[in-house]
């Protein structure tokens, strides 16, 4: 019997590859949305040190100018923050999206993978009754080929 070949097996391979490509693609994400995290916290970091250099400089008595100075980076720090926390949320967003098209894909690849296990196991209880049947050929044959030398014996 000839070896089992899966007819789809080219757009099992397409899926396969669509499939990785697309896990890539969201590991790529991953990696942003964790940057941005670790940004996020340098810059929460940044603004928590003019914070308390502000209120060192506060009980010290610092000027006006730099009371102005040390409210203008605050404000900046935070508003940086906030640009960058949206940034983030675009970017879970996109790892979302991205998220759903795996899965999808995941599901599509899924779905020709058990139709070629299913068409393999067909292959092999073909396989199967094809051996029975010419090993009950073969011992017929061998039980007619022995009653016939034992009628010329005999």
């Amino acid at each position: 019997m000839k070896q089992f070949q899966y007819r789809l097996d080219t757009v099992l391979a397409y899926k396969t590859q669509v499939l990785d490509n697309l896990k890539t693609e969201h590991a790529a994400i991953i990696q942003n949305v964790n940057r941005k995290q670790e940004e996020i916290r340098g810059l929460n970091k940044e603004l928590v040190t003019y914070e308390s250099d502000f209120d060192r400089a506060k009980e010290e008595g610092a000027t006006i100018e730099n009371y102005r100075l040390f409210d203008m980076c605050i404000g900046r720090m935070e508003e940086m923050i906030d640009l960058e926390k949206k940034h983030l949320k675009d970017l879970r967003k996109q790892e979302d999206a991205k998220k759903q098209e795996v899965i999808s894909a995941k599901v599509d690849t899924s779905k020709f993978e058990k139709l070629k296990d299913r068409k393999y196991q067909e292959y092999q209880k073909a396989v199967m009754k094809a051996e029975e049947a010419f090993i009950e050929e073969f011992v017929s044959n061998t039980a007619a080929t022995m009653g016939i030398r034992r009628q010329h014996r005999g």
